[in-house]
Parts: C-alpha cells; structure tokens; sequence
C-alpha cells in the first residue's frame, strides 16, 4: 500500500511536466466529456446546497473531472482540468482552456482520494488571475471550500468573500484535504492540440478566437437560465 501511494505522489507533483505532450489524439476530447459528465453530477448533488445559486452568479468555472490525491506524511495532488468563463452580457459560456493543477505538502496527512472538483470563479481579480502563467491558491487568490458531497469533510471554513469556492466528490479517504498551496498552470499543449493553433488560455475565454464544435456539450451543461 505505501508502494502505491509514493508512486501516485511521484506521479501528481512530478510526472505532469514529464510526460509526452499529448500523444493521444483524443485525450483532449476525453477530458472534456468527462467534464460535462462531472459538471452534471456536481449540479445534481442534493448535498451541494450552494452549488446552483453560486453557479448562477459565477464569472467562471475550472472543472477537474479526476483529481488525484495521496500521501504518506508526504503528500502530493494533481489532474488536468478546464476553464470557461461566462460573457456577461449574453452570459454565453466560452469554449474550455486546458489546465493542470499540481501541489506538495508535508504533515500528517495518510491516504489516498479521487475527487471530481469544480472551482466558481466569482470575483475579476480571480478571474484575472487565472491568465497569469502561474495561480497559487490560497495565495495569489483566496479559495474557500463550499458544501460538499456525503462522506466528504470541508477543509476551509465557507467564506463568502472568496474569490474561489470550490465543490467536489469524492471517492476514497484523506486526511487534511485542503486546496491551499495547490498551483494552476495553463497547458498550452493540450490547448494547440485541442485547437489546432497555438493560442493562449486569454485567447480562448475572454478573446474567444478559437472554437470547437465538440465541446458545445459541455458548455451547455453549465447554462444555468
């Protein structure tokens, strides 16, 4: 057992930068289907009792459908997710940027977790943040960790000036589960890939110069009115 969570650690806080670009041809395509799948059941989640009046007013979104977490005193998360941010005039929903998020800690923290997660983007500074090169929760940005799925413990007290909430299930057991510290890159491969030319995450949700057909599923899961 402790094999197994060292290789997820190695995985989660290492292996993103070292693995070949995007080979897959439909891996892009994958983790937008499986973000509207996830999208659909954060929304239909009766535990998630804030989850549908905060979507309603949030600037935008970042899904990650399969967030992995582990640790053995040491601990390590990460996974691949995407933003889209909604018009505020036609409140249209942009098509996806791609994503990855990653983090490492230490402290009394034993197990291993799978988590579907959704951060609301409420605030323009924490919209505005995530067009850096680089976004650390809890530091460049505030986040704070909404109601949550049965059998899953909140790591942060609500706040309701937060620039991030964020809203998960999961499944498997962690102890310390929390967002602070975790950092959010944009994947600019999966971006040109998915897209055909290379574009920044800024070009995609606020410029809107690129589009794909095939994510128009998962835009529309989001549509709240």
């Amino acid at each position: 057992m402790r094999r197994l969570i060292f290789a997820l650690i190695i995985a989660v806080t290492v292996g993103w930068q070292q693995l070949p670009a995007h080979a897959a041809s439909n891996a892009e395509q994958q983790l937008i289907d499986q973000a509207r799948i996830a999208v659909e059941q954060l929304r239909g989640d009766s535990n998630l009792s804030d989850f549908a009046p905060l979507l309603i007013r949030a600037k935008a979104v970042i899904v990650f459908p399969e967030l992995v977490k582990a640790g053995f005193f040491i601990g390590g998360e990460g996974g691949s997710g995407l933003l889209l941010v909604r018009q505020s005039e036609t409140r249209e929903w942009s098509y996806p940027a791609f994503y990855t998020l990653a983090s490492a800690s230490i402290g009394l923290q034993i197990g291993a977790q799978v988590s579907k997660v959704m951060f609301l983007i409420m605030t323009d500074g924490g919209l505005e943040a995530m067009m850096s090169d680089k976004l650390t929760l809890g530091a460049d940005i505030s986040v704070a960790a909404g109601p949550v799925g049965a059998g899953v413990e909140a790591g942060t007290t609500f706040n309701a000036d937060a620039d991030f909430y964020s809203f998960s299930r999961a499944k498997g057991l962690f102890g310390g589960v929390s967002f602070e510290g975790a950092v959010l890159v944009p994947d600019d491969d999966a971006n040109e890939a998915y897209y055909g030319a290379a574009i920044s995450a800024r070009g995609i949700v606020i410029h809107r110069e690129v589009s794909n057909a095939d994510a128009d599923g998962l835009r529309a899961a989001l549509v709240t009115e």
